[in-house]
């Protein structure tokens, strides 16, 4: 008898496994994402540690529910790489004929933030620096991030343990693409900009990303698990006390420099969350010219091997949102 080899879609999408515990009293529903990139294995650790606590009863759900997915991406997991066909946080959106793995992904992943509150986004990241957490606008009604839930969010992303935290994420998305329209590169849609928190904000909810460090650093995983038992915490659906949190740096999003020809490169060592003096070199093109920074700021994920059309570095500055 011959056996026939299954699909290739088979073999490489899913499945997806969501484990969720029930509080048998009134609550929120959090929902907590790792490996969203396959190569980040700091959000499956941290998330089968509570998990296992979980099931133990070392930890209790008491409140609402909570649904971990600690590897979001199993293809680009299987591969440690950061994609499995392409970027699954980017063009976050439900798709009626899917053409490849992050979207097939995509749309079961929407489903399921449809059906929660809030959502907790575990990544980690390539280069040096301080952990971090990206958070989402003001309440607003505009066209490019209505939202109506800014005071929950920040306080939600503050409660998470990071040192920093950043907003602005659209808003320069927005300002890359008119950089790269400038270039003549191909235009890139806004929705481009759109992941899991943005879905989340668009589908009535709030949710924060969560950068735990390095990726192959230990304790990246130890701020993944703080962090998803601080929001446990703060969400009321344990009874715990939360770590100690120190009070957060907060930094908006405000500038970018965009590579215009290969061999444009970061000038210094940048880091995240590093700051910036007015004229301090940050950048040096491909013909020698300098850029200096134009005020004091931040660093913000510098880019060590930029292509035209990517970002070299983004620039920050000091934000005056309450968290």
């Amino acid at each position: 008898m011959t056996t026939q080899s299954p699909p290739a879609d088979a073999r490489d999408d899913g499945p997806l496994e969501s484990v969720s515990f029930h509080g048998l009293k009134a609550g929120p529903k959090l929902i907590v994402l790792g490996a969203v990139h396959g190569n980040e294995g700091c959000g499956p650790a941290a998330i089968n540690r509570v998990i296992t606590e979980c099931r133990s009863g070392a930890l209790s759900v008491l409140r609402g529910e909570v649904t971990f997915v600690p590897v979001a991406n199993p293809k680009a997991r299987r591969q440690n790489t950061r994609e499995g066909d392409r970027n699954l946080n980017r063009d976050m959106r439900e798709r009626p004929q899917p053409s490849d793995n992050e979207d097939r992904i995509g749309n079961r992943l929407c489903a399921l933030l449809r059906e929660h509150d809030v959502l907790l986004d575990v990544h980690s990241f390539k280069g040096e620096g301080e952990p971090f957490v990206f958070f989402g606008p003001q309440d607003n009604t505009g066209p490019l991030e209505a939202f109506r839930h800014a005071q929950a969010e920040a306080a939600f992303a503050a409660c998470l343990g990071t040192s920093i935290l950043i907003h602005g994420w659209l808003e320069i998305y927005v300002r890359l693409i008119a950089a790269r329209e400038r270039l003549n590169l191909p235009r890139l849609a806004v929705t481009q900009g759109f992941g899991t928190t943005e879905y989340m904000r668009f589908a009535g909810g709030y949710g924060v990303t969560l950068e735990c460090g390095q990726h192959d650093d230990p304790a990246s995983i130890d701020v993944g698990y703080a962090a998803i038992r601080n929001a446990l915490a703060h969400l009321g659906l344990i009874d715990a006390p939360r770590s100690s949190v120190p009070r957060p740096k907060v930094i908006h999003m405000s500038g970018l420099v965009i590579c215009e020809a290969h061999g444009d490169r970061v000038e210094g060592d940048w880091k995240t969350g590093e700051v910036i003096t007015a004229g301090q070199p940050i950048a040096r093109r491909a013909d020698g010219e300098v850029l200096l920074a134009s005020r004091d700021g931040f660093a913000i994920f510098p880019n060590r091997t930029p292509k035209p059309g990517e970002a070299v570095i983004y620039l920050g500055e000091a934000s005056s949102r309450p968290v």
